[in-house]
């Protein structure tokens, strides 16, 4: 891609319709169910558009704008030290590692899916 306009504008759009696919799924899931369901569903879609062949438009658009907004590294940070805050802390370890292993699992399937690994 060879202007960065076009390429920040594609992300910016991505990235509208990431957050707002984000909230929707915060409406329907409450709590930290919510966190595992968007860093595991966005991690499919960013393997299986990686290892598709959907070229650099797409890619931007799709993966670098919609995955980078769906997904959320803040709200995991939050849910898990507000839940060790919180006197539980074998429950904030058990859903930082069940949301690690959901997105790395996920994000194979999706490679595997999308024709190979990304």
């Amino acid at each position: 891609m060879s202007d960065p306009l076009f390429a920040s504008i594609l992300v910016g759009l991505g990235g509208s319709v990431g957050a707002v696919g984000r909230h929707a799924v915060g409406l329907r899931i409450q709590d930290r169910r919510s966190v595992v369901v968007v860093n595991a569903l966005g991690s499919l879609a960013l393997g299986a558009l990686l290892a598709a062949p959907i070229g650099s438009e797409a890619t931007l658009f799709a993966a670098v704008g919609f995955c980078g907004a769906f997904t959320t590294f803040s709200s995991f940070a939050v849910e898990t030290v507000s839940t060790a805050a919180d006197g539980e802390g074998r429950t904030a370890a058990r859903f930082a590692a069940a949301n690690l292993a959901a997105a790395l699992l996920a994000f194979l399937v999706g490679a595997a899916l999308g024709g190979g690994v990304a």
